[in-house]
């Protein structure tokens, strides 16, 4: 038995040498995996931090400004023809024959002018003519008597011309007192008060005994207005943001407050080419058929005009834009998911939208709401993107 005891021992030595060796050994693998385990988790870490301060923001693409936009602004109607008649002599009425609301046809007589002091101007110079022409009619014979003596020799020369002379300024009288007469008849046809074209008598404000003077009625009024309405003239003002868009084949339509839900068609007719230095407006006229009579001179009304797209405009959301120091801008994402600020300029402000006339090209990347903090240089995330970000830092 003694002897086997130093056997024993060594064996054992050697299976406890090898069991810490063991132990050893998964101690250090312990060790290892939690160490990979903490880079892991602080890598993990990091990339969640980074992520989570690079901004998510949505981009939006700019559009080109749609056609067919609306522009709504007050408008006033006018007669297509409008002519207020006022007396061209003085007189008394004598008789009118149309009143307000008559339908009349060019020429037609609205009323009639007693003219006495004009009469006796008439007779006046028809006396004065007839005096002019028997003077002139002595005249002639005298003169033609003198140079029939002139050629016996019977007269002198200086006498001879002295009588065709006065022949002659006989006849420069007859001449005279006979466009006095024609001129005088010429204002008695105006006794008669006619249309001066088709139409409707929109008002009247002299009846019968009523003294008219020349140019005017008798409280300075004019004695009949005359309209004519188978179409309507009506004038906008057209702010001059929208000037450009205003042209050839522009069309609109009108509503008016005592047709409720009809709406009345326009077309362009004519501009005034010229802004308005008080109103910054361009006047625009309209023409509006009006047949059927529906549509009234001097009433309001609202008119929506159809305008064309602008060439070269594009469209952002009106969150998009940011007022800074430098004026008004837009931040861009480029391609290596850095902001680029840009500055740009409004064209038409259309509310939730806004055409821009400046600044920006089609193909950039706009972000829609962009935090107050953004700046050029930062680096951001698209928001729906599979990518996390496409630069490092």
């Amino acid at each position: 038995m003694p002897t086997d005891l130093p056997s024993m021992t060594a064996r054992g030595m050697r299976r406890l040498k090898i069991g810490g060796i063991v132990a050893a050994g998964v101690a250090i693998v312990i060790v290892a995996s939690g160490l990979a385990t903490r880079l892991q988790a602080s890598h993990e870490v990091k990339k969640w931090t980074d992520a989570q301060a690079t901004q998510t923001v949505s981009v939006v693409q700019p559009s080109q400004a749609a056609s067919g936009k609306t522009l709504a602004l007050p408008g006033t109607l006018n007669a297509f023809y409008d002519a207020p008649i006022y007396a061209r002599v003085p007189g008394y009425l004598k008789i009118w024959y149309k009143d307000i609301g008559a339908k009349v046809r060019k020429g037609d007589v609205l009323a009639v002018i007693e003219t006495p002091e004009l009469d006796q101007q008439i007779e006046q110079a028809k006396g004065q003519l007839a005096n002019a022409v028997a003077a002139e009619q002595l005249s002639q014979t005298t003169a033609q008597r003198w140079v029939s003596l002139l050629k016996l020799d019977a007269v002198s020369k200086q006498e001879e011309e002295e009588k065709t002379g006065d022949y002659a300024a006989k006849e420069a009288l007859v001449t005279a007192a006979k466009a006095d007469l024609d001129r005088l008849e010429a204002l008695k046809t105006f006794a008669r008060i006619t249309a001066p074209f088709n139409g409707i008598v929109t008002s009247r404000s002299v009846d019968v005994g009523a003294l008219i003077n020349a140019g005017a009625g008798s409280d300075g009024s004019p004695l009949f207005r005359v309209q004519d309405i188978h179409q309507m003239r009506v004038y906008v003002d057209v702010p001059q943001d929208y000037s450009a868009q205003i042209g050839p084949g522009l069309t609109a339509t009108l509503t008016v407050p005592e047709y409720p839900g009809k709406v009345f068609a326009a077309t362009l007719d004519s501009t005034s080419h010229a802004i308005n230095d008080k109103s910054n407006a361009l006047l625009v006229e309209l023409l509006a058929d009006n047949r059927d009579g529906a549509l009234k001179p001097g009433e309001y009304a609202r008119v929506t005009l159809h305008l064309p797209a602008a060439p070269g405009r594009l469209e952002v959301p009106a969150g998009a834009l940011v007022f800074r120091q430098h004026g008004l801008q837009v931040a861009t994402v480029l391609a290596n998911n850095r902001v680029l600020m840009k500055s740009v300029t409004i064209a038409v402000d259309l509310g939730t939208k806004v055409e821009i006339g400046t600044g920006l090209k089609s193909t950039d990347r706009v972000i829609d709401n962009p935090p107050d903090s953004i700046s050029s240089g930062d680096l951001v995330r698209i928001a729906g993107s599979d990518t996390e970000t496409v630069a490092t830092r």
